[in-house]
């Protein structure tokens, strides 16, 4: 090995900053580095990174080992005394250029008060290594205390870009061959709250499709069903380019667990949104995440939960048995067994699985345009699995006809 080798664990967020760390490092000329970009949204998560920190050991004994994100910065001291760690790094010194420096010139621990960050700054993004879809981070932090979440411990207050710098961020990775671009964030409904004068997503993503030229497709990462952004929906009424598919963080389906959480919305609320949203672009598909067995749960508020998969017409499903976080208010509540949380989650994945083989059956027969990426397959616009039957360059639009399923997903031939 000698080029430094990112690790990513977690959300887009972390693999945009990770795309960051690799341009730092390798500028910086380091070498024989592996640098691992850790998540904190589960205690499951921060055992992960353990887990890959150790394997990163054994695989390159003789590399330098930097871990960084978020368990990284919620927890300094445990990873530095990992016998395998020569760095650890935190979520505001991954971010500059001057954090990476030399081997055996840096300090052990680089982890500083996010709490105190109020602002973050455009990063040099030349581009991403693959050439398809790039990601562009439009915020940082989130407001909120939700109380199963480390989110704000970890990556601090929001704080947005002015949109000005996004759209030039954008347009040089359109330049650079890009076809998709990703806004991504801790809290991308939040964007633009903490800007004077104050901005919305749904006009920020507005301006994107309005002045940036050869912006082929715009997508979305998760979203919070509690704020409203009228801009937003309408954009999604009006603007193909917009990708006719988003991602909620509903977590729950009862509205007691919601208020527990700590949660801004309710479940009507989140129905209601999902029935406007595909009045307004019907052939719209949803995601979620939802937690399987929070604190308290019962049978009955479980089977809220589930159902409202079908309520929603949600196919996209991110499914997590809840895992305590410590330092989270949740982990002090009275616990359901773990079995029984892995056994929720079971259920919800099958009731995901089922919508998405419904939906996937339905597809079969229209046309669709694919984003295509290495080996021949893609995403259609609504976030569909396609494998394509003939040869098509990647990070090009391909019209396609869905002509079969298989195991994968849906499979493709070169529509006329």
């Amino acid at each position: 090995m000698s080029a430094p080798r990112i690790i990513t664990l977690g959300c887009r967020l972390n693999r945009f900053e990770s795309e960051v760390m690799r341009i730092h490092a390798e500028n910086a000329g380091l070498t024989d580095t592996v640098i691992i970009n850790s998540c904190a949204v589960t205690g499951e998560a921060e055992r992960q990174a353990r887990a890959e920190i150790r394997k990163a050991r054994r695989r390159h004994p003789e590399a330098r080992i930097i871990v960084s994100g978020c368990a990284a910065q919620i927890s300094p001291e445990r990873f530095a005394a990992m016998t395998e760690v020569d760095q650890v790094l935190g979520n505001a010194g991954k971010m500059r250029a001057e954090s990476f420096t030399p081997n055996g010139k840096a300090a052990r621990i680089e982890v500083s008060d996010i709490s105190l960050d109020r602002a973050i700054a455009p990063q040099p993004l030349d581009g991403f290594q693959t050439r398809s879809r790039a990601l562009v981070q439009v915020q940082q932090g989130c407001d909120h205390a939700c109380t199963f979440c480390i989110v704000p411990t970890a990556r601090g207050p929001n704080r947005s870009l002015p949109p000005a710098a996004i759209i030039e961020q954008v347009r040089g990775l359109i330049d650079r061959g890009h076809s998709e671009v990703v806004l991504t964030g801790a809290d991308i409904s939040s964007y633009g709250r903490d800007l004077v004068p104050g901005a919305t997503l749904g006009g920020l993503a507005r301006r994107l499709v309005d002045e940036v030229e050869g912006l082929a497709r715009l997508r979305l990462s998760s979203l919070d069903p509690a704020i409203e952004d009228e801009d937003l929906v309408r954009l999604i009424a009006e603007q193909p380019r917009l990708m006719p598919h988003l991602h909620f963080s509903l977590q729950a389906g009862n509205d007691l667990v919601l208020k527990r959480m700590a949660r801004r919305h309710r479940r009507e609320q989140a129905i209601r949104l999902c029935a406007r949203l595909r009045q307004a672009r019907p052939d719209i598909t949803l995601g979620a995440d939802l937690i399987a067995g929070f604190p308290t749960e019962s049978e009955a508020m479980f089977a809220d939960s589930l159902s409202l998969i079908a309520e929603c017409g949600i196919s996209h499903l991110h499914v997590f048995p809840y895992s305590p976080r410590p330092g989270t208010p949740a982990a002090r509540m009275k616990q359901i067994a773990a079995p029984e949380r892995r056994a929720r989650a079971r259920i919800l994945r099958e009731a995901g699985e089922a919508a998405m083989e419904a939906l996937l059956d339905r597809s079969v027969g229209r046309t669709a345009r694919v984003l295509v990426e290495q080996g021949g397959r893609g995403y259609s616009e609504d976030y569909l699995p396609v494998r394509l039957d003939f040869p098509a360059p990647a990070g090009g639009i391909a019209r396609v006809r869905l002509t079969r399923r298989d195991a994968g997903g849906l499979i493709g031939e070169q529509a006329a």
